[in-house]
C-alpha cells in the first residue's frame, strides 16, 4: 500500500512539473469527448492505451465488456456520458485473450460470475456455425471476443439514451474496437454508426 502512494506522489509531481495548472483546471470540470466501455481486465488501461491524459476518456468497465439492456450501472453511465457530458464518441472495446470469454466457454462452473457471463454463452450458441473453421479454443476465443465487442456495440445503439440523442440531432458516433495485449495494439473492428437508420426496426 505504501508503494502506492509514493507512486501517486512521483505522478502529480511529474505532471505538475509538466503543467503547473494541470490540476487546478482539471478539478473544475471534466469534457471528455469519449466514453470508453472495456473490459475490467487490469492490463487494459483505457487513458494509457489511446495516450489519453485525466479528463479526457470518461470510462465504464466490467467483465468481458458487455452492455446489457438491464444493467442500469452500465445504462447510468451511457446517460450521464451522452446528455451530461455531450460526449461525441463511445468505444466499446474488447481485448483478444479475454478470461471472462474463455470462462464463458470453458464448461466449467465459476461461481456468480456465470450469471453475468451467460450472455456470451448465448452468443456463442447463437453463432455456433461461425467457428466451425477454428483449429484451437485460441482461435474460437479470439473470434468470440470479437463477435461479443460487435454485440455490446449493437446494445449501446439500442438503448434509450442513445436513440434520444440521434432522434435531437445530437453529433454522436458509437465504435467497435479491440485490444491486443500481445502487441499493444488497437484493431478497428469497423461496426461504426452514428444515425438511427442503420438501428433495426424493432429496436427504434
Amino acid at each position: 500500500m505504501k508503494k502506492l502512494f509514493e507512486n501517486n506522489r512521483r505522478w502529480a509531481a511529474a505532471i505538475t512539473k509538466d503543467n503547473p495548472q494541470f490540476f487546478e483546471t482539471l478539478s473544475r470540470q471534466q469534457n471528455p469527448d469519449f466514453l470508453w466501455i472495456g473490459c475490467s481486465d487490469s492490463r487494459v488501461p483505457a487513458n494509457q492505451i489511446t495516450g489519453l491524459l485525466p479528463g479526457e476518456v470518461f470510462v465504464h468497465r466490467n467483465v468481458a465488456n458487455l452492455v446489457i439492456h438491464t444493467d442500469l450501472n452500465c445504462l447510468s453511465v451511457i446517460q450521464y456520458a451522452v446528455d451530461v457530458l455531450q460526449v461525441k464518441h463511445i468505444i466499446v472495446c474488447g481485448h483478444y485473450g479475454c478470461g471472462g470469454v474463455e470462462t464463458a466457454i470453458s464448461q466449467r462452473p465459476s461461481g456468480l460470475i456465470d450469471n453475468w457471463l451467460r450472455h456470451i454463452k448465448d452468443l456463442y450458441h447463437r453463432n455456433l456455425s461461425r467457428f466451425s473453421d477454428c483449429k484451437d479454443q485460441r482461435t474460437r476465443i479470439d473470434r468470440l471476443c470479437e463477435l461479443n465487442v460487435i454485440e455490446q456495440v449493437n446494445n449501446v445503439c439500442h438503448t434509450s439514451t442513445v436513440q434520444d440523442a440521434w432522434s435531437r440531432g445530437q453529433s454522436l458516433q458509437v465504435h467497435g474496437w479491440i485490444y491486443g495485449i500481445t502487441d499493444g495494439l488497437l484493431k478497428d473492428l469497423e461496426v461504426t454508426f452514428d444515425s438511427q437508420d442503420q438501428v433495426p426496426d424493432v429496436y427504434r
